[in-house]
């Protein structure tokens, strides 16, 4: 790798890491031997191809992973690409949990990347799924039977406002949590609105938020 090709704030991102880093590098090595360009997007190592996404790297608790922007396009010969969860669309992770295991699958991962930039070049998009393909919350369920007037409200939001909301409900793993999301987000349904949408009044883009309340509290 030479200098010239290396992002500054993807070398600041390392020198910062407190877990994954051997494999992070490692990660990294491989995928600008891909000659990728080297970006930092959603506060981590990204790597385009003329500038539309190919692969991010990532670390979690249990795993370190490089996802797929567009992964549920790509083969999987070798089955080895994951869903982090049913909602998500288009993006597909490979998981590593030790840096010996990225050195043994160097030329699988790189026969990958190279399927995904060739994906790219094809055009190829994941079509999205319909608002109804994605599974409703149970909590969602169980809420709408005891007031059915948020059910029929819900079913007036346009179908992207349902997608967003569904979501957004179906993100945490506990179910006091995903309650807790769909309560707070009660009155905005009634409302009509949707999860993004202006409530004060004072966005300069309605009908979606910019902020503005945070000058009026």
């Amino acid at each position: 790798m030479t200098n010239s090709r290396l992002n500054p704030k993807v070398e600041e991102f390392l020198s910062k890491a407190q877990n994954w880093k051997e494999e992070f590098e490692q990660l990294r090595s491989i995928v600008l031997d891909c000659e990728l360009t080297e970006d930092f997007k959603w506060m981590h190592p990204c790597y385009t191809f003329e500038k539309k996404n190919i692969v991010l790297i990532h670390g979690f608790k249990e795993y370190c992973a490089l996802l797929f922007h567009k992964g549920a396009l790509l083969k999987d010969a070798n089955g080895i690409l994951v869903q982090q969860t049913e909602n998500v669309q288009a993006a597909r992770q490979i998981r590593f949990t030790n840096v010996q295991e990225i050195i043994e699958m160097e030329p699988v991962l790189k026969a990958y990347i190279h399927e995904a930039i060739e994906v790219e070049k094809a055009g190829l998009q994941v079509k999205p799924k319909e608002h109804k393909e994605f599974s409703i919350p149970e909590e969602l369920d169980i809420i709408f039977a005891e007031v059915p007037e948020l059910k029929t409200a819900f079913e007036a939001l346009t179908p992207g406002r349902q997608r967003a909301y569904i979501l957004h409900f179906s993100q945490p793993k506990q179910s006091k949590t995903r309650v807790s999301r769909i309560e707070k987000c009660i009155p905005k349904i009634l409302d009509g609105k949707g999860l993004n949408d202006c409530t004060c009044g004072h966005s300069q883009k309605p009908p979606n938020c910019d902020g503005s309340h945070k000058h009026f509290q």
